[in-house]
């Protein structure tokens, strides 16, 4: 996926769309989308080639869904398809028993089994797509981009034959084990960029006010089932990546159901403890080290961090300068990872798969905004595509 830059242009687009005013995201900034604005007036020819990146990516997207979790073959054992459902990823039949019952867990091998339900490949495919598309709507004006994304939108959350149930009580199930875990709730950890999407659409003639309100109606029923639930309240509890995108999860909701107060009390109450609880001062991640995707996860997590920083930003909570009691912050937990994705040390944790540095390419571009301090010079030389892929990359704004 690419569109960085598009997050940097998207801003800009509202002088040309005819759309009034910024839109109200929260990922999205409007202060550097707004100076990528001069740029497109400059004729700057990347800014063209990263919109001409955009609208393929939008074009293709017109052609994809309806999604739905009532498309599944299979019903959770309530009985009720509008109940989202999925299967644990590291969950493997039991080979010593007839009927491989119960599972168990090989960390960090995915059962092929997980994909026979796509709820969870159904939800990442709505955020992609209506992110996208509310972009390509908001940069060119287009309707049909709008209109698409709406019908989407639609289906999936509203449609009394198709709307999901505002709920994960059926998320990564253990087959012989459980019914639904808390941990299913990292499903649906890709929706703050679905809430910025949405808002981009916000003031289209293809998001009617009503249908808006609905989808609104819908994640609050589903923040206060994240927040009051057994399942929900056992995912708040996880003392690693699961909580930290817990955090994301609801400071967004929180943000797009007009909740800000409730915004912050979860930064200041969960996620500044978070940083102390899941760092070490030198800002190494224990309980990501402690997978067998060491890395993966550490990148994983730390991006969770980041994305909490930038929702922070709109409720005037700064967690990229934060630091704990105990002396653990965000910067040093991005310095920490540097000299191993420059490639002067070599990781020393398990990790059962290559390592790739794309992830950590990612936190570098926002890093370096955000920490100018930071010599990331080494980091540029050591990866000879850090310049195209800051260019092409989608997933971050600052």
């Amino acid at each position: 996926m690419r569109y960085l830059l598009l997050f940097l242009m998207s801003f800009a687009a509202f002088s040309c769309t005819g759309q009034q005013g910024p839109p109200e995201t929260f990922l999205l900034k409007p202060a550097v989308l707004t100076a990528s604005l001069q740029k497109i007036k400059n004729g700057d020819p990347e800014m063209k080639k990263a919109l001409d990146t955009l609208l393929k990516e939008a074009d293709e997207a017109l052609t994809k869904g309806p999604y739905s979790v009532t498309f599944k073959s299979k019903t959770p054992a309530s009985g009720d398809k509008h109940d989202y459902m999925s299967v644990g990823p590291y969950w493997w039949p039991d080979s010593t028993k007839a009927d491989g019952l119960p599972y168990i867990r090989k960390d960090g091998q995915v059962n092929p089994e997980r994909f026979s339900i796509r709820d969870a490949e159904y939800h990442n495919a709505l955020c992609r797509d209506v992110y996208i598309l509310g972009l390509a709507r908001f940069f060119t004006g287009e309707e049909k981009y709008a209109e698409h994304a709406a019908k989407l939108l639609n289906i999936w959350f509203l449609d009394a034959e198709t709307r999901m149930n505002p709920n994960l009580n059926f998320g990564q199930a253990i087959p012989g084990r459980t019914e639904g875990r808390g941990i299913g709730i990292i499903d649906t950890h890709n929706l703050a960029k679905l809430l910025d999407g949405i808002q981009l659409l916000k003031n289209t003639t293809a998001l009617k006010p009503e249908v808006y309100a609905g989808i609104q109606a819908w994640y609050r029923e589903f923040l206060q089932w994240m927040r009051t639930s057994p399942i929900g309240l056992d995912e708040a509890d996880e003392h690693n990546n699961h909580g930290t995108w817990y955090d994301v999860q609801t400071v967004a909701m929180a943000l797009f159901t007009a909740q800000p107060e409730l915004a912050k009390t979860i930064l200041r109450e969960q996620t500044e403890k978070r940083i102390e609880s899941q760092l070490k001062e030198d800002g190494s991640q224990p309980h990501e080290l402690a997978r067998t995707l060491s890395w993966n996860y550490s990148q994983m997590n730390l991006k969770g961090f980041f994305e909490l920083a930038l929702l922070a930003e709109n409720v005037g909570v700064d967690l990229w300068n934060y630091s704990s009691p105990g002396g653990k912050s965000l910067k040093k937990a991005f310095a920490w990872m540097l000299p191993y994705a420059e490639g002067r040390e070599t990781w020393q944790h398990k990790q059962i798969k290559p390592i790739h540095n794309n992830g950590y390419l990612a936190l570098a571009v926002v890093a370096e905004k955000k920490y100018p301090g930071l010599d990331l010079q080494p980091l540029r030389d050591s990866n000879k595509d850090f310049h195209h892929y800051m260019l092409t990359l989608t997933e971050w704004t600052y």
